[in-house]
């Protein structure tokens, strides 16, 4: 995608490019990601909102909250959700799909992680429960669609074997909440970041894959929010509570940009673009904004939510 004014137009459905935004106002937006118009609003009036995920045909997004998991129609113009997942308790933290659509998984602080199945149409059911001993902020499944690495407020990364249900566990930091786990798009790095700031990277090898530990960045100085691989594998992205995002290169973990605004609050989610040149992210200000990394500059930004935003999805798909 070029994020510019000849960039391709979503149009009302959005089912090509795609940048959808939620927070704690209750509501979901559909944006124009290269001219920053709200392109529609959709309703969340149970809770605030946790996270987004759009799934591979890039028709529906996926928004989970307080007890529940909503899936909207991004291709029509119904502003209410169009499938509703109940029987959670507590919230749901955080949510995925796997490669081809067919299934879902979620995870919460009702000390489970979840696979739903999406081939019952709209009667999807709970299929699998992985137990934890504490609540779930973070789930992330690898590209091989083997395991589902799980973490929580109690420090501790289980690696959820799909295949065997047998479950290994990694402690990076005594007394540290995991916040987030990305694994990039190779499956050959996972990171995870705690509620100390701290950043840590293992090398996936093997299989089934095994983690190795490769690097420790003290990353920020107050709680870690997110972190994100770009598609090409040469960047990771964190956010913080100390109202930055930092992107820092695979190749040597150096820093490469630090991206602040003086508006800007806690920075709660983010995104790269497909060609790995720009980055969304969402701020307790309100506002979602769009950079350019190779010059870290502000390029864009998206006005419309009341409250902060939380989570957001990108995607940027070929025509």
């Amino acid at each position: 995608m070029t994020m510019s004014g000849d960039a391709p137009s979503t149009g009302a459905g959005g089912a090509h490019v795609a940048l959808v935004t939620g927070g704690y106002d209750h509501t979901i937006k559909l944006w124009q990601a290269h001219s920053g118009v709200c392109l529609r609003t959709m309703q969340h009036p149970d809770s605030q909102v946790n996270d987004l995920k759009i799934n591979p045909s890039g028709q529906m997004v996926a928004a989970c909250g307080y007890q529940h998991i909503r899936m909207y129609d991004l291709a029509s113009a119904n502003p209410d959700p169009v499938i509703n997942y109940e029987g959670v308790s507590k919230n749901v933290s955080r949510v995925g799909f796997q490669e081809n659509g067919q299934w879902m998984y979620s995870g919460g602080e009702d000390c489970t992680a979840r696979i739903w199945d999406l081939r019952a149409g709209r009667e999807f059911q709970c299929q699998r429960i992985f137990q934890v001993p504490a609540p779930v902020n973070a789930a992330a499944l690898h590209p091989d669609q083997s395991q589902i690495m799980v973490g929580g407020q109690s420090g501790i990364i289980h690696i959820w074997d799909l295949k065997t249900d047998h479950n290994e566990q990694l402690i990076p930091e005594a007394e540290a909440s995991i916040q987030d786990i990305a694994i990039d798009p190779e499956g050959k790095l996972m990171a995870a970041v705690n509620n100390k700031g701290n950043c840590y990277i293992w090398s996936l090898g093997g299989s089934p894959p095994r983690p190795v530990p490769r690097k420790h960045l003290q990353a920020h100085k107050k709680y870690a929010l997110r972190c994100k691989f770009s598609l090409d594998s040469t960047m990771l992205v964190t956010t913080s509570g100390d109202c930055s995002a930092k992107v820092w290169r695979t190749k040597d973990w150096t820093l490469m940009r630090e991206l602040r605004h003086d508006a800007q609050r806690w920075v709660w989610d983010a995104a790269f673009t497909l060609d790995s040149r720009y980055l969304f992210t969402g701020s307790s200000d309100s506002y979602a904004r769009l950079w350019n990394l190779e010059k870290g500059t502000l390029e864009r930004e998206y006005c419309g939510h009341q409250k902060p935003i939380t989570a957001l999805a990108f995607r940027d798909q070929a025509v």
